[in-house]
């Protein structure tokens, strides 16, 4: 199958990486400044070794491809789909919240975009260079797109990839928000990482009443979450993992706040749910960003 990777940082890199290294055809879409001497090769450090796998690399999508995997910040995307210029057979977005299905679906039809999620720690390190960081890729695509792309998920299990299918899409989606959400907004206020947030017990209760919080307006939202197993994955993650919203604002880059902590928030008005914590942890956050 031909794939094409729409953002060629970390999570795109990581994705195209392990797909061209399957025998897969993988264009890389990046910016034109980029393009000139971009490595003809991609390559992960991986714990369990390094792999290392021939791409193309392109600016603009002129050409149909089976599968356009789209690994960008939320606050890009509608810039960065004037690359695309092709109608891809699917579409399978990996980018945080929940929001941003709607927008594809305006953009390429409801019946091309199967929603992913994928929960991983891992950096770009260069032009066509990554690191995974975390022990575990965790990749979840909605069932629907099992008839296309279960073969590929089987051969990615081989690569150690946890991958699965879901059927109920909120479930899909928010299952990954409840983790992801609370985690990055705790780890970003307090600038700790996970051990560092659980030797402190202030900051460990915001994080499990922030996990309360999302858990409680995505049940509201038709989704099936539990609160109790939300926190199991986290009490399980490595001590000193990071999320990738608190090295942003360590860096002074643009934050994905919105995508992560928005759909929580707006329960409060949708739902009537207390989203205090949340709140209070975004504008922690907010007053950080601008000092």
């Amino acid at each position: 199958m031909e794939h094409a990777i729409l953002g060629a940082g970390a999570i795109g890199g990581l994705v195209g990486t392990a797909l061209a290294s399957l025998g897969e055809g993988v264009t890389v879409l990046v910016r034109p400044e980029r393009l000139p001497g971009y490595p003809a090769s991609l390559s992960v450090e991986r714990p369990s070794g390094t792999i290392t796998a021939p791409a193309k690399a392109a600016v603009k999508l002129t050409k149909p491809v089976d599968v356009l995997w789209i690994a960008i910040k939320t606050y890009q995307l509608e810039t960065a789909l004037a690359a695309v210029q092709s109608l891809p057979r699917c579409i399978v977005p990996l980018l945080n919240g929940v929001d941003h299905v709607d927008v594809l679906h305006a953009h390429f039809g409801p019946n091309r975009v199967l929603p992913a999620t994928i929960a991983v720690e891992a950096e770009k390190l260069g032009p066509g260079r990554f690191v995974q960081r975390s022990p575990f890729v965790n990749l979840n695509l909605a069932a629907s797109g099992e008839p296309l792309l279960g073969a590929i998920f089987a051969r990615l299990r081989d690569l150690g990839f946890t991958c699965r299918f879901i059927q109920n899409e909120q479930t899909l989606l928010w299952s990954k928000l409840c983790f992801l959400g609370p985690f990055a907004l705790v780890t970003s206020a307090s600038g700790m990482n996970k051990g560092e947030v659980y030797a402190n017990p202030e900051w460990k209760r915001k994080l499990i009443s922030a996990i309360a919080e999302a858990c409680a307006v995505a049940k509201a939202a038709g989704a099936e979450v539990d609160a109790a197993r939300i926190q199991a994955i986290v009490d399980s993650s490595p001590s000193g993992m990071q999320s990738s919203t608190q090295k942003d604002l360590a860096a002074g880059r643009q934050l994905e706040l919105d995508a992560i902590g928005g759909p929580i928030v707006r329960g409060r008005e949708r739902y009537g749910i207390d989203v205090s914590t949340v709140s209070a942890l975004i504008a922690v956050i907010r007053a950080k960003a601008v000092e």
